[in-house]
């Protein structure tokens, strides 16, 4: 009989080194037909890997129904909640808020006597303006803080737009002589451009066609800048009107050195001193903050010397040194122009105070 790990047969013949030496690795016919083979159909085979494909169970299919559901419900809540809004809220448009007419006041200051003349040095030294800064200069900016619904950067924009107005209207060498308008006009709002324009081209004195009311302009025929700098000082406020409108008042007075326009080859003409007192209150909105430019409210202008009379409204004709005004006591009020932060003169010509000369 074979032993426990010999072949059926026994110890194939002919091997060299006995049954001991091959014994773990050598296997004759008897032996592998005596094995026990079992092959495994194709369904059996593919058994293992069929598990990775699993049909859904009844719970997940009714898991994703009722997520449908919840979809479709919510999504209707929304689409409901926002007609509900719309009917109780619904929506405005902004309102085109239209900039209102500049309303203008001009007064005329005629002299008590014949105007001093001299050079433009003498005359700025002996006059009120002697302390006076130079130009722009003499337009400075307050202190600035945020309001109520306006930031402190908002504040400076509204301030620092208001300068730029009054520098374009009343120091701009080409705007004084009449060249041009088109510094202070870009800086307008929209909706006054057609009230400008016509103060410019037919000024009235109705009270919203003056061009005095808009911008400082000489007649070019008779007078000319003997200094092309004119001497300010003034004051800007500012004030919160309203949560969407913030209000800038500009009080200053400009004194101007002119002379005759004409001067052939003779010797230079006496220069003399004019002096204009404006009052303006600007109006900004977010939009005009936005975009630079101004809405003029009311603009109030005292100027002098010059003659009282109808023709007020367009360019200022001023007296010149050693010139008479006709009416020698101008008006019932007597006016210094260089007192800021006061009423205008409420009468429609004024007389230049005095002290408002220069004494030489």
């Amino acid at each position: 009989m074979a032993g426990r790990g010999d072949p059926p047969e026994g110890t194939p013949e002919g091997f060299p080194g006995g049954e001991d030496e091959y014994r773990s690795v050598v296997f004759d016919e008897a032996f592998i037909r005596a094995a026990h083979l079992q092959e495994f159909s194709a369904q059996e085979r593919m058994g293992e890997y069929a598990q990775a494909v699993r049909s859904r169970s009844s719970w997940e299919g009714r898991s994703g129904s009722r997520q449908a559901v919840l979809l479709v419900l919510l999504i209707l809540l929304a689409f409901g909640t926002a007609i509900y809004l719309g009917v109780r809220n619904p929506y405005q448009p902004p309102v085109d808020e239209r900039a209102e007419p500049l309303r203008t006041t001009v007064v005329p200051l005629a002299p008590q006597g014949p105007v001093p003349g001299g050079t433009p040095t003498q005359l700025f030294a002996h006059s009120p303006v002697a302390e006076y800064r130079t130009g722009a200069a003499g337009i400075n900016l307050p202190i600035a803080g945020r309001t109520s619904h306006f930031a402190e950067s908002q504040v400076v924009t509204g301030l620092s737009i208001a300068k730029d107005y009054l520098v374009a209207s009343s120091l701009e060498p080409d705007v004084l002589s009449g060249a041009t308008v088109r510094p202070a006009r870009l800086l307008l709002d929209p909706d006054q451009l057609e009230q400008f324009d016509r103060s410019v081209e037919s000024p009235s004195d109705d009270g919203r066609h003056a061009l005095a009311g808009w911008l400082v302009r000489f007649d070019p025929r008779q007078v000319a800048l003997a200094e092309p700098a004119a001497r300010v000082q003034g004051t800007l406020r500012f004030e919160e009107t309203s949560p969407d409108t913030l209000d800038v008042t500009a009080d200053h007075t400009y004194t101007y050195a002119l002379r005759p326009a004409a001067q052939g080859s003779g010797p230079v003409a006496a220069a003399s001193l004019f002096t204009v007192h404006r009052v303006v209150h600007f109006r900004f909105d977010r939009e005009d903050l936005r975009m630079h430019r101004a809405e003029l409210l009311t603009s109030t202008v005292e100027a002098g010397p010059q003659a009282c009379g109808p023709d007020t409204t367009g360019s200022l004709k001023p007296l010149l040194a050693g010139a008479r005004a006709s009416d020698a006591g101008g008006g019932p009020v007597v006016t210094d122009p260089y007192a800021t932060a006061r009423p205008a003169a409420p009468a429609l010509c004024g007389a230049l105070a005095p002290s408002a000369q220069p004494w030489l």
